[in-house]
């Protein structure tokens, strides 16, 4: 969800900071003065037994890796990064990073002087140290400025190698942890809370800063109208509150549009209806402000009219406007899309057992991701954005796999094993993973990906297989791809099902069917490409031309045929 209300009040800021420092020492409290005995922690046996098994070669490492967060490294680390940040011009995440480093770094220091834990009874590799055990300043360094980093690469570098950066920005406080046990210096109770320290740090500073704020680019005298057109704003009122609405209305202006008509969308139909109000109304550029949901119930509406959409991201996944290149923040991307181009672009029609026919705009599917969609709540969406996805993700991770039968295009149904499917207008998700590498929004046609891994090493192989792009052939595959028009998914039970990141109940069967080019939307003009006006009429040839069947032996991809399974 987006933010629109600035930076946390700060009152509330010091309220977060006091009641983080007040649960650590209560926490070491617990840990080390259990009332009335009522547990032993029982920790001192794993210290002992990483100290038997000591070799010159894991110390060696262990040494390396407690370097990383020592002291005078964090603060070099820190200091360096904040700098480079500060030369482009971008104090947010140079604060982020450094306020974090500080705040776990003071309430360490509060923490261990107030719990007073001995260390552990083992020889000591790093020696009598003047800080007590609980809770770990090394592990709570390591977890605010390295997952900070991680958090960096993953909101703002592009391309798929930032997810892997991530991972092993976030893969450092883990092996710091590690290493504090094997040289005998803390608990595992005290990595533990040094790393819950860490993190809450990173959560509270983040919610201190102000929000970002972006200036909206200049605009070429030829992406100004001639004549305004007439504009509306639909937007979902649970992500979008009136300081937005202003902001968005004064980029319309700024681009020389009257101001538009506003429609905050149903909960019932995501927005549909106020789209097709604001057609009524002669609207002929509909601003859709919300989720994906809010995106395809306006696209639904717009799609066969000749209206043109903008997207305006204001949701948690944003899928649709990640795939056209727009940039994720509002402003940005209304701006982006008014001084860009108009594309034509495919949608889906939805349908099964129990479900209507409905409009999709990105990516549709059964089986885990639409578990994790149905158990990620609201308010974690508010709180962590699209991350609170993985959340959820975690606890279907262990579901069991389910018989599918797939068809596509009426070729011979085939059989498998699966834990989700997934059909895709698109194929981009959060943080650049390409999980359909082949699908383009205005192709003519569909991808279905089908995600079977065997066990914790075949969910290893997705993963880098997703990272990396590499993907081997065969129906043992974790990721198996189909190309098609049209494709059922019949389900040997029922199993949740999802439209563009909405649960749409549980059912067996899943039919997705493309509508070819059935919708204008703005998006960026590329480096050599220069601004259209909005209204600037279409050929209509390519839609006539992919609506027509396929000739034996052509196809719009070169060396893919309709029924031709495609293993990555």
């Amino acid at each position: 969800m987006t933010r629109t209300q600035g930076r946390t009040a700060p009152l509330g800021v010091l309220a977060a900071v006091a009641g983080q420092g007040t649960v650590l020492v209560a926490a070491g409290l617990l840990v080390t003065h259990p009332p009335g005995g009522w547990w032993d922690p029982a920790e001192d046996g794993l210290v002992a037994r990483l100290a038997e098994h000591r070799t010159a070669a894991l110390t060696t490492v262990s040494s390396w890796l407690s370097g990383l967060a020592f002291t005078p490294a964090i603060v070099a680390v820190t200091a360096a990064v904040a700098f480079l940040l500060l030369l482009r011009h971008q104090p947010r995440p140079a604060a982020l990073l450094a306020g974090a480093v500080a705040l776990q770094a003071a309430l360490f220091v509060t923490a261990a002087h107030l719990v007073d834990r001995a260390r552990p009874d083992v020889v000591r590799l790093d020696g009598a140290l003047p800080t007590s055990s609980f809770p770990s300043g090394h592990v709570g360094a390591a977890t605010a400025l390295y997952g900070g980093l991680g958090l960096l690469a993953l909101h703002r570098l592009r391309g798929r190698w930032r997810i892997l950066l991530c991972a092993l920005a976030w893969t450092v406080p883990l092996l710091v942890a590690a290493s504090r046990l094997y040289r005998g210096m803390h608990h595992p109770t005290d990595v533990l809370a040094g790393a819950l320290n860490g993190a809450a740090a990173l959560w509270v500073v983040a919610r201190a800063l102000p929000a970002r704020t972006h200036r909206a680019p200049a605009v070429p005298a030829a992406a100004s109208p001639a004549v305004p057109l007439p504009v509306a704003l639909v937007y979902n009122p649970v992500t979008v509150d009136d300081a937005l609405l202003e902001r968005l209305c004064a980029v319309l202006a700024a681009h020389g549009h009257r101001p538009p008509r506003r429609l905050p969308g149903a909960a019932e139909d995501s927005g549909r209806a106020a789209a097709e109000r604001a057609l009524a109304d002669g609207a002929r550029l509909v601003a859709a402000c919300g989720g994906d949901g809010t995106v395809t119930a306006c696209a639904e509406a717009l799609s066969g009219t000749g209206a043109t959409l903008a997207v305006v991201p204001c949701g948690t996944g944003n899928l649709l406007a990640r795939n056209l290149g727009l940039p994720t923040d509002p402003e940005a991307a209304l701006a982006a899309a008014l001084t860009g181009r108009t594309r034509r672009i495919d949608l889906m029609r939805a349908e099964g057992d129990g479900l209507p026919a409905r409009a999709a705009a990105t990516m549709a599917g059964m089986g885990l991701d639409a578990a994790v969609m149905s158990d990620t709540g609201r308010a974690l969406k508010r709180r962590l954005g699209w991350p609170a996805y993985l959340v959820a993700g975690a606890r279907h991770l262990g579901d069991r796999r389910f018989a599918l039968t797939v068809a596509v295009d009426g070729a011979e149904p085939v059989h498998r094993q699966v834990r989700a499917a997934v059909v895709g207008n698109v194929g981009t998700l959060q943080g650049g993973v390409r999980l359909l590498p082949a699908a383009v929004p205005d192709d003519g046609r569909l991808d279905l990906v089908l995600v079977q891994p065997h066990g914790p090493r075949g969910w290893g192989q997705a993963l880098l297989a997703l990272l990396t792009g590499n993907r081997r052939p065969g129906p043992d595959a974790p990721l198996e791809h189909f190309p098609g028009r049209r494709i059922t998914l019949t389900a040997d039970r029922a199993h949740p099902r999802q439209c563009d990141g909405d649960p749409v109940g549980e059912g067996r069967t899943l039919t997705l069917t493309v509508r070819p080019a059935a919708l204008r939307v703005r998006v960026p003009a590329g480096p050599a490409e220069q601004p259209e006006p909005i209204d600037r009429p279409e050929p209509v040839e390519r839609t006539e031309r992919t609506e027509q069947p396929e000739r034996a032996g052509q196809h719009d991809r070169p060396g893919r045929a309709a029924v031709r399974r495609e293993v990555a």
